[in-house]
This record gives C-alpha cells, sequence and structure tokens, in this order.
C-alpha cells in the first residue's frame, strides 16, 4: 500500500497540477488515472510471476490492438499517458536492491521535468480546431485572405493556416480547419 500511496501521490502530482491545468482536458484525466492504477497493480500482480518472454509479447500485442483500435489521440495527450504508464511501472515493479530515495529520486526527476517543459522550455502550441463553414464562395485559393479575414472576426483568434476539407456543395457548407497558437484564454 505504501508504493500505491507513493505512486498515486506522483500520479495526482503529474496529471492534476502539470497536465491539467495547462490541457483542462477532464476525460484525459479520468482515464490517466484509471490506466495508471490498471497499469501499476497489473505490474505488482506480474512481478510475483515469473513471466516468460511469450507473456510479455503478448501483453505487448494485447495493448498493441488496443492502440489501433481507438480514435487517434494527440502527441502531447500520448506522451503523458507514456508518462503515467512509466511512473505506475517503475514504481510497481522496484526491487529490494532499489531504496525507497532511489524511487522517490526517480519520481521527483519526472515530475521536475515535466513542470520545466511545461512552464518554461515549451513552444508555443499549435491548436487545430473543425469548423464547417458556409460561405463556400470563400473557400477558392484566390479567395484565401477573405477566408481568413472572415474566420478571424468571427472566431477573435489570430489564425496561422487553414485547411479545407470537405466541400458539400448541395448544402453550400465545407469544413476547415484552422490552425493557430494556443492562448489559454480562448475557448471554442
Amino acid at each position: 500500500m505504501f508504493r500505491f500511496t507513493l505512486n498515486f501521490t506522483f500520479l495526482t502530482i503529474i496529471i492534476r497540477f502539470i497536465y491539467y491545468p495547462i490541457s483542462k482536458r477532464k476525460d484525459y484525466v479520468f482515464t490517466y488515472y484509471l490506466i495508471s492504477i490498471i497499469v501499476f497493480f497489473l505490474s505488482f500482480t506480474l512481478k510475483k510471476y515469473e513471466m516468460d518472454i511469450g507473456m510479455a509479447l503478448g501483453l505487448f500485442a494485447i495493448f498493441g490492438i488496443i492502440r489501433y483500435r481507438t480514435n487517434p489521440v494527440d502527441i502531447k495527450e500520448m506522451t503523458y499517458l507514456f508518462v503515467v504508464i512509466g511512473v505506475s511501472i517503475i514504481n510497481a515493479l522496484a526491487n529490494k536492491k532499489m531504496s525507497y530515495a532511489e524511487i522517490l529520486s526517480a519520481n521527483a526527476v519526472i515530475v521536475l521535468v515535466l513542470v520545466f517543459i511545461e512552464k518554461y522550455w515549451a513552444l508555443k502550441q499549435v491548436v487545430s480546431k473543425t469548423i464547417v463553414y458556409e460561405n463556400i464562395e470563400n473557400i477558392k485559393p484566390e479567395n484565401y485572405n477573405l477566408l481568413k479575414e472572415d474566420l478571424e472576426k468571427r472566431t477573435g483568434i489570430t489564425i496561422n493556416s487553414i485547411s479545407v476539407g470537405n466541400v458539400d456543395f448541395l448544402k453550400d457548407v465545407a469544413t476547415l480547419t484552422i490552425f493557430y497558437y494556443e492562448n489559454k484564454k480562448i475557448t471554442i
């Protein structure tokens, strides 16, 4: 239970105090907690049994199939998923050769690196939003500036670029993806 408490404490620091204030994605908070808890107990339980290479490859294949059957996940969310899984595995599989000070240090280094990168070293985050646009005349390449001005005026966002997706001439609408630098105050 001490290792689980240690794991849960560091996961809370990573998920609630580093990831969530920046992303504001509640759905991933839930996912990260549950996946990390399951990985912790799965790793802790499997540590008690002799695991051969076939069993390890089988587990890897199961997780690979699950990954390919889900919706695409942004790279940042995938990285945080890898971090919470890694922290859970470190905390679950640490053996008696590793002191609690070493386990605490490993967790602290991960947290400090995350804080440093997120708060001080991260570059501007480019965000995309998909919009259904009804002024179909503006999607022509020669009207790009009109399209950009119209979208900036409507959304209040300074747009970097625009990608035209599906066009429905029957309904006179187009699906556009706008790209802009993330501003923590903006929500669409």
